[in-house]
Order: structure tokens, then sequence, then C-alpha cells
């Protein structure tokens, strides 16, 4: 049903906390399931140098933002503005279709954190 890669991002979710100090914190959720997604992150000269997540939700959402919040340290955040539920669905090898709203959430998440980092 799911793939290696977001079974192992699911059983050894990277990234996972909070950070106290952090340049902005977001949080988004799915109102139709529920999922909930936080996010922290450090800004240092335009890049992230740091970040965490918690997330209350399905295999999949914790899958995504686990592959996210990998993929973006040490992006600026002009590489990050682009990644799309798509993008992320790619690199977990794919999503079942009743799962695509993980992505969504997590690419969700990001746009909300890019979109503090810039205020």
């Amino acid at each position: 049903m799911y793939s290696e890669k977001v079974l192992d991002h699911y059983r050894h979710p990277r990234n996972l906390g909070e950070i106290a100090d952090a340049t902005a914190a977001v949080e988004t959720t799915n109102p139709v399931c529920g999922d909930l997604l936080k996010l922290w992150a450090v800004e240092r000269d335009g890049c992230i140098a740091d970040v965490k997540f918690k997330v209350t939700g399905c295999i999949p959402a914790v899958a995504c933002a686990s592959w996210l919040t990998e993929m973006m340290t040490g992006k600026s955040v002009d590489e990050l503005r682009g990644v799309t539920p798509a993008e992320i669905e790619a690199a977990l090898d794919g999503l079942p279709s009743a799962s695509r709203h993980a992505s969504v959430l997590a690419s969700d998440g990001l746009k909300r954190l890019l979109q503090a980092l810039e205020s």
C-alpha cells in the first residue's frame, strides 16, 4: 500500500520536534481529515538552517512532513517557493489517491512558513 520511502519516513521521522527560538513557526490543518501540521524554522542568511515538525495525522502525513523538512535544510527561501504536492509525492515514490491530502498539507505548511519568514 505505501512505498518503502513513505514507511521509512514514518518509522524514522527526520527533524521531529520543536524549536524554541525559531525564526518562524506555523500551523496548518486539513479540515476534511483533521490532520494537523506544525513547522518551526530558523533562517540564517536567507537559508533554512534548522527545521522541525510535529504532525497529528496519518502515516503519509508524517512521511510527507519528514521528507519536506529533510529537503528544506540548507535551501534558500527562493529555492523552496516552487515545491508542489506532486513533487513531495514523487520524492516518496507516490501516495495512494486517498492519501494525497498529506502532500497538500505539507505543501500548504511550507507556503505558510515561507510567508511567515518574509514578514
